[in-house]
C-alpha cells in the first residue's frame, strides 16, 4: 500500500512511519521539521520538507498518489493554542482542509486523522469516556481537532473520501519531545537525568496532580497499522483505560531512574508545585472497547514496561545523540 505520512518526523509519526516501513508499505512523509526531527525519517522513506498549509503539498499528494493518508502534523501544545488560537487554527485546521483537498483531488481513498481523546471530551460528565460521549472541546487545541472531524464527516459525505479517527490518550516513549499533551514524561525524564527538581500543575482540590491515560508509543504504531483497512467513518480511542495521576507518574519515573542511577539526590523526588495552567482538564481516561471491536487492537506495554523503555531511549540519546530505531 501507498501511504502519505503528515508530520512522519515527528514523535508519534516517525514511530507510525517505521511500523508501516517493517510491514513493508510504501511510505511518503511530509514533515517541516518545525518540531519534528530529521534524525527521527526512516532513511527508507521518501521525505518532502513541506509545510502541509503550502500549496506545494497537493503536488506531493497528486505525484505520490497514496492509496492512505495519515495525518500526524499539527501544532500539538495546548497552553500554546491559549496563547496563539489564531496560529493554532492556522496549522490545525487550514493545514488539514489542505491536505483534504490533494486528498480530493488525487481520489486518495483514505484518511487516518489523528485527533485527541485527551483532549476533545473536556471535562467529562461520562467517565472514564467513550466515544459515545459528546464532545465539549475546552481549548483551542481541542476545538481544531473537533472541527477537523466534523470536515471529515462532509468530505466522506460530498465526495466519498473514507477515514478513522484515532483519539489518542497521553502518548509517551522514544523520541518525544518535552511539550504537546503527553510531554510532562520527557519533561520529568529530561530534568531528572539533568539533576533538576520537577514541577507538579495541579488543582488545588487534586494535591497529586492532574489524571491522564498514558499509552505507549508502540501500541499506537501498532493501531495505525491496524487503522488502514478497518474503521470505515468511525471515531475511535486510542489509550490503556488507566487512571494516573502526575504525581503518581512521576514517582513511577523517578522510582526507575534511581535503580539504573543510585546515586542521584533524594532530594529530586520532591515536586515543586504550581497551579493548573490554563487549558488544563482536571481528568482525562478513556474507555478502549471499541477499539478492540472495530480494529482487533488493544495496548500491550505497562506504564512500567513503558516507562523503562523511554528511559533506556532517553539515556542513550543523551549519550550517544542517536535515535532509537
Amino acid at each position: 500500500m501507498r501511504i502519505l505520512v503528515t508530520g512522519g518526523a515527528g514523535f508519534i509519526g516517525s514511530n507510525v512511519v517505521d511500523a508501516y516501513m517493517a510491514a513493508g508499505h510504501d511510505v511518503a512523509v511530509v514533515d517541516n521539521l518545525s518540531s519534528g526531527k530529521k534524525e527521527n525519517l526512516n532513511p527508507k522513506a521518501r521525505f518532502y520538507k513541506v509545510d502541509i498549509r503550502s500549496e506545494e503539498l497537493r503536488g506531493i499528494i497528486a505525484s505520490e498518489k497514496p492509496d492512505v493518508i495519515n495525518h500526524h502534523a499539527a501544532q500539538i501544545s495546548v497552553p500554546a493554542s491559549v496563547e496563539d488560537p489564531v496560529y493554532d487554527a492556522d496549522v490545525n485546521v487550514k493545514g488539514f482542509l489542505n491536505v483534504l483537498e490533494g486528498a480530493r483531488a488525487s481520489s486518495v481513498k483514505k484518511i487516518i486523522f489523528i485527533s485527541s481523546g485527551g483532549a476533545v471530551y473536556g471535562e467529562a460528565a461520562e467517565y472514564p469516556t467513550s466515544e459515545l460521549y459528546q464532545p465539549r472541546p475546552l481549548s483551542p487545541y481541542a476545538i481544531t481537532k473537533f472541527v477537523s472531524e466534523r470536515y471529515l464527516d462532509f468530505y466522506n459525505h460530498q465526495y466519498g473520501l473514507d477515514y478513522t479517527v484515532l483519539r489518542y490518550a497521553n502518548i509517551y516513549g522514544p523520541r518525544q519531545v518535552p511539550h504537546g499533551e503527553a510531554g510532562v514524561v520527557a519533561i520529568f525524564m529530561d530534568r531528572l537525568l539533568a539533576g533538576k527538581q520537577c514541577t507538579l500543575y495541579h488543582f488545588k482540590e487534586e494535591p497529586r496532580g492532574m489524571v491522564r491515560d498514558y499509552c505507549f508509543v508502540e501500541d499506537v504504531a501498532a493501531a495505525n497499522l491496524l487503522a488502514l483497512e478497518k474503521g470505515s467513518r468511525e471515531a475511535v480511542n486510542i489509550g490503556t483505560g488507566v487512571q494516573t495521576h502526575t504525581g503518581e507518574l512521576f514517582e513511577a519515573i523517578f522510582n526507575t531512574l534511581r535503580k539504573k542511577a543510585p546515586g542521584l539526590p533524594e532530594e529530586l523526588g520532591v515536586l515543586e508545585a504550581a497551579a493548573a495552567r490554563a487549558g488544563d482538564l482536571k481528568k482525562s481516561c478513556l474507555v478502549i472497547e471499541k477499539a478492540a471491536k472495530v480494529l482487533g487492537w488493544a495496548p500491550r506495554v505497562s506504564l512500567a514496561q513503558g516507562i523503562e523503555k523511554t528511559l533506556a531511549w532517553r539515556t542513550a540519546e543523551r549519550t550517544h545523540n542517536v535515535p532509537a530505531r
